[in-house]
């Protein structure tokens, strides 16, 4: 299972991608991405494309291992980290 620590980066930068443009408030924050709690206020019913392990299996299993996915995606969480500081 991939290990989040739930920053909140991940849904601070949606216009990096063009895949989460639907979500997108406006200005590159998800629309359900709450500030106060640092939270999605629709965790349990979020979009798959949300959910690391679910696009994975959905999307991925055949591209990459899934050590190589996670280590992607702690890549660009990483990425994040380093742009706000």
């Amino acid at each position: 299972m991939f290990q989040c620590d739930c920053c909140g980066l991940c849904c601070k930068h949606l216009t990096d991608s063009d895949l989460y443009r639907e979500l997108d408030r406006g200005d590159g924050v998800c629309m359900f991405f709450n500030e106060e709690t640092n939270l999605c206020d629709i965790y349990e019913n979020r979009p798959v494309l949300c959910n690391v392990d679910r696009m994975y299996e959905l999307y991925f299993k055949d591209t990459f291992t899934r050590e190589e996915y996670y280590a992607l995606n702690y890549s660009a969480c990483q990425k994040f980290k380093e742009e706000e500081q």
